[in-house]
């Protein structure tokens, strides 16, 4: 299983259209060879280098069809649900480092798992990892940089 995107090159630096520098919108996501048996796929977009070693949620999404090739930009593909991200809001939250640190690194993963997820729309992060524990087939993965000077 594969996770790319044709807006910015594997650990590259990410757009500002798609931080909140600018539209703070999501980069179109590619996905390519999911598993024959995957029933759903789930999305987490997080940040490992956030302040105080803390893991910072940018985006979740889960029961995303299998079928799925791709999340265009600004969009959420059908029958999907978003998650609540630390910002504390449903959907995409584009990277936001402090200013003048080193460029964070922005990780989207992508799972595939054996069954659809039954956690309510707005769930935090911590919910979908528990969910899906037991269910994942297969994950992939894609980063990408980003600095505010």
């Amino acid at each position: 299983m594969k996770i790319t995107s044709d807006i910015f090159q594997e650990k590259e630096i990410i757009p500002a259209k798609y931080t909140c520098d600018g539209s703070n919108i999501n980069p179109r996501l590619l996905f390519e060879d999911v598993p024959k048996e995957a029933k759903t796929l789930a999305l987490i977009m997080d940040d490992p280098d956030a302040t105080d070693g803390k893991i910072f949620t940018h985006w979740t999404m889960w029961n995303i069809s299998p079928d799925t090739k791709e999340i265009a930009e600004q969009s959420a593909p059908n029958g999907a649900v978003e998650g609540e991200t630390d910002f504390g809001v449903v959907g995409y939250g584009g990277p936001c480092p402090p200013k003048g640190v080193a460029p964070h690194r922005y990780f989207f993963k992508l799972y595939a798992l054996d069954k659809p997820l039954c956690i309510p729309a707005g769930a935090q992060v911590g919910q979908l990892k528990e969910a899906m524990r037991e269910s994942i087939i297969e994950e992939a993965e894609y980063v990408g940089l980003y600095g505010r000077r």
